[in-house]
């Protein structure tokens, strides 16, 4: 049993829900729970793509600082990694995923709203890493997934300002990739994500884990993982399937089973 974190599961998508009141402060609890969570999810073969999100008013407002105002270095030395994996978790999973944000998402909420493969942001949404007014930095992945999203002189400008962003700057800027009444968040998220709930399930990860390790790697590099992975699928019953349904019926007709 989790305290903080549900996963609630409807047909085939599974929302990671945040609800720790008032601001879904990112404690170390809340932290093992979406680590637990997400790899749940990640394992069950009824979800078959992701939404995490905090609820109608926050995604979550950042770490839990008096937590972290107690700790040490040596105290936070051997708890780094676990930190940027709790909040990172979402990118470990091998499915479609979605960030539904309403809000608030600042410092570790946005790291979590990083780790998806897409962000939906409400028009009310505040987002940016507010760390270094604390005297330090983002260090659950910021610096990693935010320089790669939107380049590494916008990363350094919100990181070292500190400052919020609206949702039309963070869309302008490639931060979040839609925004939509803050009603309207969540539905949203859950009608993206419904288009991939009956497809090829192994193809997704394939992809996912091509672009993913391809940006940590040089081009050649990179073809070469997607060239792998690419022959991989072809043992998949969902390759065959789909292959020979293009062929008797046109595009669009397949039925895959996942497999």
């Amino acid at each position: 049993m989790t305290e903080f974190v549900r996963l609630e599961v409807d047909d085939g998508v599974g929302t990671l829900r945040l609800d720790r009141p008032p601001m879904n402060a990112l404690n170390r609890q809340v932290r093992a729970e979406i680590l637990q969570l997400a790899e749940e999810a990640a394992a069950r073969a009824d979800v078959r793509a992701v939404i995490v999100y905090g609820g109608e008013k926050t995604l979550a407002a950042g770490a839990d600082v008096k937590e972290m105002a107690s700790m040490s270095y040596s105290d936070m030395a051997p708890a780094a990694r676990r930190l940027s994996a709790g909040l990172g978790a979402l990118s470990l999973i091998p499915k479609p995923t979605v960030a539904a944000v309403t809000g608030y998402a600042l410092g570790g909420g946005l790291e979590v709203a990083l780790g998806a493969d897409r962000r939906i942001a409400g028009d009310n949404a505040k987002l940016g890493f507010p760390e270094i007014l604390l005297g330090i930095f983002p260090g659950g992945g910021g610096t990693q997934r935010l320089a790669r999203l939107v380049g590494p002189a916008r990363a350094k400008d919100l990181i070292y300002t500190g400052r919020m962003v609206t949702a039309q700057e963070a869309l302008d800027i490639g931060l979040v990739d839609e925004v939509v009444p803050a009603d309207e968040v969540y539905p949203r998220a859950v009608e993206y994500v419904s288009q991939f709930t009956k497809g090829p399930a192994l193809a997704y990860a394939a992809a996912k884990k091509a672009i993913d390790g391809g940006l940590e790697m040089d081009l050649r590099n990179g073809l070469d993982l997607e060239s792998e992975l690419f022959a991989g699928i072809f043992a998949s019953d969902d390759a065959a399937a789909g292959m020979r349904s293009f062929v008797e019926n046109g595009p669009g007709k397949a039925e895959f089973t996942g497999r």
